[in-house]
């Protein structure tokens, strides 16, 4: 398991490189061009700018999230290709730097959704917080505005090109079914898993964020049935998984051990994080340790260093604690405890199975 840490760069981060390279085992950061609309070409002179600083600092860069897909990719409009042949171009200059892996994902519209970026939890803590009911009566353009007053750096999947045009994007997905949705990624996949394969590159799409539908919108990226779809799309190894326990947490039907063991081959990257789910649908995000919340963190990692794990992995969202002034979801002290308790199962598993030979040779005596 290689540890990587997530970035938004200069200026848009209340975490510098500096406090990402002391916490342990962290090798790299996780980027992107966070300033580049969907659709267009990334600009060389700009990855170059995240890699020199990255070097300075002892981390590397070989892990990419995300390179977003435009919506006339998501609707298949006859100018996705303009858009697509833009993305092969990028996964080109992205292995020249030596990335390798891209995380995506194939949401409509919103890449992620919480009702409250602040919730106060009862230790006094505060977390993103998902409210059911209130996404249910609630206007969409309404949630994306109190939303934006939250934070003044920029908000991954909230991006003010993508908001500015909210009544045109819903218009535009009227009558677009799921069907329409997995039509629309295979033809994606097709196009750019042959890119990857030649440049070196693991495209690892991340699951629908919460994995079910909002606001009418189609969402594919939801259960293990869908992934087994997702990733028969197009049969390759680069064509591969961001498997987010947060994200397929959401739904207490997924099963995220059952997910590593069948598609562990197919995991470049992956998030873990906590949350807690409720009766009513509503759930909140909570520390890693698997008792603070509804997923089985100890199961998960088990389950990798059963499977070999090689790949990267995060923490993903954290609480705010400690008084920290950060990103919601984003700040670096419960993200480093969460990397801890990581590493102490892993640490633990790796123990134990070093001690497994011994224990059946005395058992044999």
């Amino acid at each position: 398991m290689r540890m990587v840490f997530r970035w938004f760069g200069e200026g848009n981060d209340t975490v510098s490189l500096a406090h990402i390279r002391q916490i342990p085992g962290v090798e790299g950061i996780v980027w992107a061009l966070h300033d580049v609309p969907a659709g267009e070409e990334w600009p060389m002179d700009k990855i170059m700018e995240v890699k020199q600083a990255a070097d300075a600092a002892g981390l590397h860069i070989q892990v990419v999230e995300s390179v977003n897909i435009h919506e006339d990719i998501k609707l298949g409009l006859p100018s996705r290709d303009v858009y697509i042949e833009n993305y092969k171009k990028t996964i080109v200059k992205l292995a020249q730097v030596g990335v390798k892996v891209i995380c995506y994902n194939f949401m409509p519209i919103f890449d992620w959704l919480r009702t409250d970026m602040f919730k106060e939890m009862s230790d006094g803590s505060t977390a993103l917080f998902f409210e059911k009911a209130r996404i249910t009566n609630i206007d969409p353009f309404d949630l994306v505005r109190q939303i934006s007053e939250n934070t003044e750096l920029t908000m991954p999947g909230w991006e003010p090109e993508r908001l500015q045009h909210l009544t045109k994007l819903f218009e535009a997905y009227k009558g677009v079914t799921e069907e329409h949705l997995w039509e629309n990624a295979r033809y994606f996949l097709n196009e750019i898993i042959p890119v990857a394969e030649a440049n070196g590159i693991k495209m690892a799409i991340h699951p629908d964020d919460p994995p079910f539908s909002i606001f009418g919108l189609p969402r594919i990226i939801t259960s293990q049935d869908n992934l087994r779809r997702y990733l028969a799309l197009h049969d390759s190894p680069s064509n591969g998984l961001t498997l987010c326990s947060g994200s397929l947490g959401a739904n207490p039907a997924n099963d995220i051990v059952s997910m590593i063991h069948e598609f562990a081959d197919r995991i470049p990257f992956t998030h873990i994080r906590n949350v807690k789910v409720y009766e009513n649908g509503d759930f909140i995000e909570t520390s890693h340790r698997t008792q603070d919340g509804s997923v089985d963190i100890e199961g998960i990692v088990q389950a990798y260093h059963q499977e070999g794990f090689t790949g990267f992995c995060r923490p993903d969202h954290g609480r705010h604690i400690f008084d920290e002034q950060c990103r919601p979801g984003y700040g670096l002290y419960d993200r480093a405890l969460g990397i801890m308790y990581l590493w102490g199962l892993w640490d633990a598993y790796s123990k134990q199975a070093s001690q497994q030979p011994a224990d059946r040779k005395v058992s044999q005596a």
